[in-house]
């Protein structure tokens, strides 16, 4: 690569006027230490003992160990000058099986992190679940149970009840679209139900749990509370074909309408087409609609989709590679497109009038790298980071009420059903040692850091 091509080398963006900036991670992701301190067991301990289930046979254990090494993750979110730290609690190392009295050491953790993050000057912005589903409530039924959504809001009063008087900015639930899509439609994650449509009502379960938790986060003196939803912005491979843009139509529904229209509208668009409709009780959209402090969007990439193929493919869309387009190490499923950010942010904005201020609360993307490294010159991660936040400011220029950019992700981190076999993080971490070593990026993202505080 030229200098001149070296993303490092270029202007840094510029935004329009003053955000927030965070790093995020997850409590699965990094934490390691699944037997210690009286840690419950959730959906994914589950998933990584299952032969097959992981690409590369890991078990998130120890990984970045977390759990003993935060001081160094705190450290790092200092080291950059974040404003916030976006990072998750464990539902079962406060809760162990969902349900009962708290985890008293589980707490000690958490409460060690946000007073180390306090310290440091970095707020903290807890994630109150990504994914960790206690086995006893799958068990019971999981998200397809109403029941499920009554248990996070008591979990979340315990946790609420130790923390409140130090955290004031929440997250509820991470994704609850990739829960529902690729946890019990697909079963692609954990806990790798395939229900296609019947998967449905997990999406109305965990957004009736997002609302129950919101009053309790307020009734205990919260001061931001929102939902982290995964979005994209969809298109047509063949534009001009009706029956592709059904195809986008349909995807753009379920991926993204499901989950955005009930927080911000109070209502659920049409499902008839996928012959369902939500389990909707009385009371249950004033619940989920409760206006949030900000509406937060995790974005990778665009998807592009086709009309199905076979006369008896349940599935009214087909998701192929987005043509012309450069990948991260996912391949052809992650394309990058920063345009496509703007035109999601814009479109947001346009379709949900008195939107909230919004948050991007995930971005970033993996490249492949060294197992061990003493430096990492990760130019294609700065220039994704680059493009995406240049697409950020351009959506804010455009009037997009954007508040705050989060990248994904703080440090390497164990990736789902993809082990250790991709790797997001500012700072690379060797998973036999939990060695932190800060990459290119990281120095990067400190720089656009401090420019854009001038």
């Amino acid at each position: 690569m030229t200098p001149a091509a070296d993303p490092a080398q270029r202007d840094l963006p510029a935004l329009p006027h003053p955000i927030r900036w965070a790093a995020a991670t997850a409590a699965f992701q990094i934490e390691g230490a699944r037997t210690e301190d009286g840690r419950g067991r959730s959906v994914w301990d589950t998933w990584v003992e299952t032969p097959g289930k992981v690409v590369d046979g890991a078990t998130a254990e120890p990984g970045p160990d977390s759990y003993h090494r935060w001081a160094d993750d705190v450290a790092l979110t200092a080291g950059l000058g974040l404003d916030r730290y976006r990072f998750s609690i464990s539902w079962t190392r406060v809760q162990p099986d969902g349900t009962g009295a708290a985890n008293t050491a589980g707490l000690d953790y958490y409460s060690r992190l946000v007073d180390g993050l306090l310290e440091a000057g970095v707020t903290p912005f807890p994630t109150l679940f990504h994914w960790d589903l206690p086995v006893p409530l799958h068990e019971a039924g999981g998200w397809l149970s109403r029941d499920t959504a009554a248990r996070f809001a008591d979990y979340t009063a315990l946790v609420a009840d130790r923390l409140g008087d130090r955290v004031e900015h929440w997250y509820t639930i991470n994704e609850p679209a990739m829960t529902t899509l690729q946890g019990y439609a697909v079963g692609a994650l954990a806990p790798g139900e395939f229900l296609l449509f019947d998967a449905l009502p997990t999406a109305h379960h965990q957004l009736l749990a997002h609302g129950l938790a919101t009053r309790v986060l307020r009734e205990a003196g919260a001061q931001a509370v929102g939902v982290a939803n995964n979005h994209t912005l969809v298109r047509a491979l063949h534009p001009d074909d009706p029956a592709d843009r059904v195809a986008v139509t349909a995807y753009d529904i379920l991926h993204n309408r499901v989950f955005a229209d009930p927080v911000l509208t109070g209502a659920y668009p049409d499902l008839s087409q996928f012959g369902h409709t939500m389990p909707v009780r009385d009371g249950d959209l004033d619940v989920i609609a409760e206006r949030p402090d900000f509406y937060a969007v995790n974005f990778y990439n665009p998807t592009t989709v086709t009309a199905p193929t076979g006369a008896d493919n349940p599935i009214p869309f087909d998701i192929v590679p987005t043509p012309g387009a450069p990948v991260t190490g996912f391949g052809p499923e992650w394309p990058i497109v920063p345009e496509t950010l703007t035109a999601l942010l814009l479109d947001f904005t346009e379709r949900y009038p008195g939107l909230p201020p919004l948050i991007v609360s995930e971005n970033g993307a993996s490249f492949p790298e060294p197992d061990r490294a003493g430096r990492v010159d990760d130019a294609d991660r700065i220039s994704y980071l680059d493009g995406h936040i240049r697409a950020v400011g351009a959506a804010m220029a455009a009037g997009a009420p954007v508040e705050e950019y989060t990248v994904w992700s703080l440090i390497d981190n164990f990736e789902w059903a993809d082990g250790y076999t991709q790797r997001f993080g500012l700072v690379h971490v060797d998973f036999d040692t939990a060695e932190r070593t800060p990459k290119a990026s990281y120095d990067w993202y400190r720089r656009v850091i401090a420019e854009n505080r001038r």
